[in-house]
């Protein structure tokens, strides 16, 4: 592993997107928090959207624009010359991401993004983890609300377990929020591409290297009532329990034999028995062509909630812990969770790579396994909440 060398390039940190609805958001906290000798930029494929973009930004005279379109790969090597670390919204990410992640893997650039998308982080696994590697370059996928809050609330809960004892670890998510339509694009494609997703998956495990003298294991749960968290529990087929067993893979503070399972927590039977139907309605559509277009219509990429519903939204993840003769209730919870918490949560692991003190690593790593402690801390610090919430000493009891 042999970091290239960036301190001579001339920004920091790239934010590419700026103009879209979470890219904007994002930009509007570097402005307001990121510490004043940052050199940054703002970069997209509309200049006068970026010019208008950097005005209403607070010392915006120090902000650089950069031009830059997914359909243009020289610009994006350009883009990753020019930066330590390039963060990106641009999706969906497995039709416009892949040519970004080639170019910071050969450049070694760090390199963060949004992406929910499975396929496309086992994609890039597969093609660019090497290159990195051999470059020094962090590939850092799914660093907002996919998958940051389960991703860390899981660290964060092993951490108050006992070391070196098979765990158990269950998350049960609850999301009052509306969402844009670059999530809805992102989820539409990634609902039809169901073939492409499963082969990607068995592409992704004949190049993983086995794991040695440890099990790790993140299979959905079974729906039912948990009284853990008084609620019914529907298992999430989200990357999030795949990007919890990738850092759970990396750092054996997990334990030599962990399982994690991932669930929305609904209190009310028939709401949740509504949300999986509406749920399987929209995998249904999404396979055919006409009802993915009708879909996608509803609400187009660069649309949002406004500020107004957003200050309004919630969201909570808590986690039941055990091991060891221990338990350990644990919570993560905060705002907005799919834009203004998102944004927060992208910027400040972007300044976690460029200023923190750090483990060494390279290739495709997980916000666990690259940021851990320190992320946590920051995100305790812009108000995101971390806490444990109660303690069993003895034996867990059965439920």
């Amino acid at each position: 592993m042999g970091r290239l060398n960036g301190t001579d390039r001339p920004y920091d940190l790239v934010l590419f997107g700026a103009t879209g609805f979470v890219g904007a958001l994002t930009a509007e906290y570097l402005a307001a928090h990121a510490p004043k000798d940052l050199r940054w930029a703002v970069a997209g494929r509309d200049e006068g959207r970026l010019e208008r973009l950097r005005e209403r930004l607070r010392g915006a005279e120090e902000i650089g624009v950069l031009r830059a379109d997914v359909s243009e790969p020289a610009t994006l090597r350009a883009l990753a010359e020019h930066a330590r670390v390039v963060a990106t919204t641009v999706g969906p990410y497995v039709l416009y991401g892949e040519d970004l992640v080639a170019a910071c893997a050969d450049t070694g650039t760090d390199y963060l993004d949004l992406t929910g998308e499975p396929e496309f982080v086992d994609l890039t696994y597969v093609r660019h983890d090497a290159r990195a590697r051999e470059t020094g370059a962090r590939l850092v996928h799914a660093c907002g609300f996919d998958s940051v809050p389960h991703d860390l609330g899981v660290y964060f809960t092993v951490r108050q377990l006992p070391e070196g004892v098979p765990l158990t670890v269950d998350g049960y998510v609850t999301v009052d929020a509306a969402f844009s339509g670059g999530t809805l694009a992102s989820a539409l494609n990634q609902f039809a591409r169901g073939p492409q997703l499963l082969a990607a998956a068995r592409e992704r495990r004949r190049h993983e290297p086995r794991l040695i003298g440890r099990r790790i294991t993140a299979a959905p749960g079974a729906p039912g009532f948990a009284g853990e968290v008084g609620a019914w529990a529907l298992p999430l087929p989200t990357v999030d329990p795949q990007i919890v067993r990738r850092s759970a893979r990396a750092l054996d503070r997990y334990g030599p034999d962990f399982r994690y399972r991932h669930y929305a927590a609904v209190r009310r039977l028939p709401v949740a028995l509504g949300g999986a139907a509406a749920v399987g309605a929209v995998l249904a559509a999404a396979q055919l062509p006409p009802a993915r277009r009708w879909l996608s219509g509803r609400l187009r990429p660069g649309d949002g909630p406004r500020a107004e519903r957003r200050a309004r939204s919630r969201f909570a993840v808590r986690f039941v812990g055990e091991g060891g003769g221990r338990r350990v209730f644990t919570e993560v919870a905060g705002g907005d969770p799919g834009y203004d918490e998102t944004a927060k949560m992208f910027a400040e692991a972007a300044l976690s790579l460029l200023f923190d003190d750090l483990p060494p690593t390279a290739g495709q790593v997980t916000t666990a396994q690259a940021m851990g402690d320190a992320l946590t801390g920051r995100l305790r610090a812009a108000g995101i909440t971390f806490r444990v919430a109660a303690v069993d000493p003895g034996p867990p009891s059965a439920v």
